[in-house]
């Protein structure tokens, strides 16, 4: 693929982990087709490093609203904290930009309800930020399973250790800030707890420290999980069963014929364990995950099955093309050539009401 055209102009929205370790390191690699025009945060310190890794020299603001009215920017990229997302897409739509949003689209039901309202009275629209989905290996497993009424079992699985144990080996050495405003850390410490307290009520639910953490990991870690399940699966019939324990926790789904068991935790062993495998009376076809903080570390596709009586294996490497890459190079099809979006607010609504089902059944 190549670019017909001038680079994408990219505004990004936070400057933390994932913009230094995933998205400037990409969109720089990916210069002909995207170019960072503008950055936003509220660290000073944050701006001056970020600035100093994208190429060329991107404008630095504390102001989100100079960033997304900029004519400078045809992308907004929302990188920030999860419970700035949604303001921060509503006000990129508001200014008919296009916007990547990093999941989750937001915290809570009512929020997400916002963004997708202003997203239909705008030019803009919403790519969300589900890159295991964009991985070549993932639409070939789709095809792998092929009729869901085949399916006997399914097991979706992540279970991760630490993220710096992955960050510090991923060769982009990003840093840490603290300038950030008394004021700025209260306030996003109160949009959490409305929030999340917004949520909870939504599933009828009083608040709680436990449930607040199990809604925290669920709407982070877990979205990456539950959007490719259902993707691959289809959305399920209720929920059966809930360990909201830590650090490790278990959810079992009941589908048509078939049951999945989703379990996930974070401990401190330096390893990523992320995959989907699905079993049928035929075969057993499995999508392996590995961290997305180090480039080129491809996602596998593995395929056992009974052949004559023999038992038969085989792995399946599609591209060392990481799944970052393949999702933006998407993005740019559809701000460029008006390709449609996969993952889009509708898209993402599935996976709060797949949370909802969940905390529901605690």
């Amino acid at each position: 693929m190549s670019s017909t055209s001038s680079p994408v102009r990219v505004g990004l929205i936070g400057c933390g982990e994932i913009a230094q370790v995933v998205h400037i390191p990409t969109l720089n690699l990916l210069s002909t087709f995207f170019t960072i025009t503008y950055l936003c945060d509220v660290s000073p310190a944050a701006l001056k490093s970020c600035q100093g890794r994208a190429l060329g020299t991107p404008k630095t603001t504390g102001d989100p609203v100079e960033l997304c009215s900029s004519p400078e920017v045809d992308v907004v990229f929302v990188l920030n904290s999860n419970e700035y997302h949604a303001d921060r897409a509503i006000l990129a739509l508001q200014n008919d930009k296009f916007v990547f949003l990093e999941k989750p689209v937001a915290l809570n039901q009512r929020d997400l309800n916002r963004v997708r309202d202003v997203e239909t009275a705008s030019k803009g629209q919403v790519m969300v930020g589900y890159m295991r989905r964009y991985a070549p290996a993932f639409a070939q497993f789709r095809e792998e399973i092929g009729d869901r009424n085949d399916i006997l079992f399914a097991r979706v699985r992540d279970i991760i250790g630490p993220n710096i144990a992955f960050v510090s080996q991923s060769g982009t050495f990003p840093e840490r800030f603290t300038d950030f405003p008394a004021e700025q850390i209260e306030d996003k410490e109160a949009r959490f707890k409305d929030q999340i307290a917004q949520a909870l009520a939504e599933c009828g639910k009083q608040p709680s420290d436990q449930l607040a953490k199990f809604w925290s990991l669920l709407s982070g870690l877990g979205t990456h999980d539950l959007s490719a399940m259902r993707e691959a699966l289809g959305m399920p019939d209720k929920v059966i069963g809930v360990s909201p324990t830590f650090p490790f926790w278990n959810v079992l789904f009941q589908y048509p014929g078939f049951v999945v068991s989703y379990e996930s935790g974070i401990d401190n062993v330096p390893r990523f364990d992320a995959h989907i495998e699905v079993y049928t009376p035929k075969k057993t076809i499995k999508i392996e995950y590995d961290t997305p903080y180090v480039k080129g570390l491809p996602t596998k596709l593995y395929i056992t099955s009974n052949k004559d009586g023999v038992l038969e294996q085989s792995g399946v490497r599609t591209t060392y093309e990481d799944s970052y890459t393949i999702e933006l190079l998407a993005l740019h099809e559809t701000i460029t050539g008006g390709k449609p979006v996969k993952t889009t607010i509708e898209d993402a609504a599935n996976d709060m009401k797949l949370l909802e089902m969940i905390v529901r059944a605690v």
